[in-house]
């Protein structure tokens, strides 16, 4: 096994672990980033944060297509 994928399994395993962490991080962000736009990108920020969370469950379910 080599460098990345113990690095993909390590990663797969603390999404797993602290999904909900992970998303509420991004959730924060992603507010923050709203917060600072004035609400002019809320859209986008909302995609952003939406994509970010489904890679993070993805990664977590320890399928390989993340």
């Amino acid at each position: 096994m080599g460098f990345l994928d113990k690095f993909k399994k390590k990663a797969g395993d603390l999404a797993e672990d602290h999904g909900d962490q992970a998303d509420d991080a991004v959730d924060k962000a992603a507010d923050f980033a709203d917060d600072r736009t004035g609400g002019e990108h809320t859209d986008k920020i909302e995609t952003g944060a939406e994509k970010a969370k489904d890679f993070i469950e993805d990664l977590g379910d320890g399928d390989g297509d993340a």
